[in-house]
């Protein structure tokens, strides 16, 4: 959104005279159009006065090389001459076909919806009748507006892909910027709580209240270090996916509502894949967490493990309220979301995560009223 007047009027003027410009030469390629039909009708007009003369003269009376050389000087506008007791004369048009009858009656009602048919008279008596179509260059010239308008069309299309994709650009450089700076501030706090949790321990507490402040410091590290990997290019290294994942599932069956139930299952004991572990873990919280908003806090959630060839598939099934198939697609663009309460970053950021840093692949496998399943795809090492 441009909150900048200037530009906005500047944008404004630019598509005034954008549409003035194009209005023009649509109006004047008409004009031309129009005045060349004009000149072509008088030129046929000719043509048929031409005619007149030849069928005038007797076989032994010489016509005139005025009367011949006009009749000759037509080599563009296709033509046919129908004499009045029925034979057909053809110009311009291709010698083969001009002996098919129904050839020759098909062109003549295509030049009666181009042009008004000429007819040839003398002295109240009718002789013959000139039908003729258009010309080449008036074909060209005709459809010429319509050329014109799809490469405004494309042209137009091209520059709002191109603001669009500048847009999405500068907007997710915003957010790799906000990302950075939320890790920075958090990073403050973070190492003022290490020191007071150092102090605690040095009372006399109880050893599980720090030890389970030291989680939550741990966590807020974790957090802080995935803010701090947005924008920039993460690194991969081996990990086992059963063992992140269920870690990652962990973590949220104990903080999660006595009202969820949680289950784990896995196909498979050990498997090494390429992945950033910090990312992968928020991927996995993300997709629990809106399985469990979907179920409004009280159902099932269930993260399943299977291989699939080179590939192995991570399951996240919740109980929730599902997901209309027309939105499978639209629910990873930013700002989606059916809360009241959200901006629609966390699928946004899931899909990057998996698709762009993990070269993986999500998607909705299935969804009903009864509940949804999200797959993720992970590349098996080799």
């Amino acid at each position: 959104m441009n909150f900048n007047p200037k530009g906005k009027t500047s944008n404004i003027f630019l598509l005034i005279a954008s549409f003035v410009i194009v209005s023009l030469i649509l109006w004047n390629t008409n004009s031309f159009f129009k005045k060349f039909k004009e000149e072509e009708r008088l030129k046929m007009e000719i043509w048929a006065t031409a005619q007149l003369e030849l069928l005038q003269s007797s076989i032994d009376d010489d016509p005139g090389n005025l009367t011949i050389k006009v009749l000759q000087n037509n080599t563009s506008t296709p033509m046919i001459l129908v004499n009045k007791d029925g034979s057909t004369k053809t110009n311009n048009m291709p010698a083969e076909q001009a002996s098919d009858s129904l050839y020759i009656q098909k062109r003549i009602m295509r030049f009666k919806n181009e042009n008004i048919p000429i007819s040839i008279d003398q002295q109240g008596e009718h002789l013959a009748t000139l039908y003729y179509g258009n010309s080449e260059v008036l074909t060209k010239l005709k459809y010429y507006p319509i050329a014109l308008l799809l490469i405004i069309f494309l042209f137009g299309a091209v520059i709002f892909f191109f603001f669009k994709t500048s847009k999405a650009s500068e907007q997710n450089k915003l957010w790799a910027g906000m990302a950075k700076e939320t890790a920075h501030q958090i990073a403050t706090p973070l190492s003022s709580l290490l020191g007071w949790n150092e102090l605690l321990k040095t009372e006399k507490i109880s050893p599980d209240i720090t030890k389970e402040i030291e989680k939550d410091i741990s966590r807020l590290e974790t957090i802080t270090e995935r803010f701090s990997k947005i924008g920039s290019l993460p690194k991969l290294d081996e990990y086992d996916i059963v063992t992140e994942t269920r870690e990652a599932y962990d973590y949220l069956r104990h903080r999660s509502s006595k009202l969820i139930h949680f289950s784990f299952d896995s196909k498979i004991e050990n498997l090494s894949v390429q992945m950033n572990k910090p990312l992968y873990n928020w991927t996995i919280e993300n997709l629990v967490k809106n399985g469990i908003d979907a179920m409004k806090g009280k159902g099932s959630i269930s993260i399943e493990i299977v291989p699939d060839g080179k590939y192995v598939n991570i399951l996240v099934t919740d109980t929730g309220h599902g997901i209309s198939k027309g939105n499978f697609q639209s629910i990873f663009n930013p700002g989606v979301t059916s809360k009241k309460r959200g901006w629609g970053l966390g699928l946004s950021l899931v899909k990057r995560i998996v698709e762009e840093y993990h070269k993986g692949k999500i998607k909705v496998l299935s969804s009903s009223k009864e509940g949804t399943i999200m797959q993720i795809s992970l590349k098996i090492n080799t």
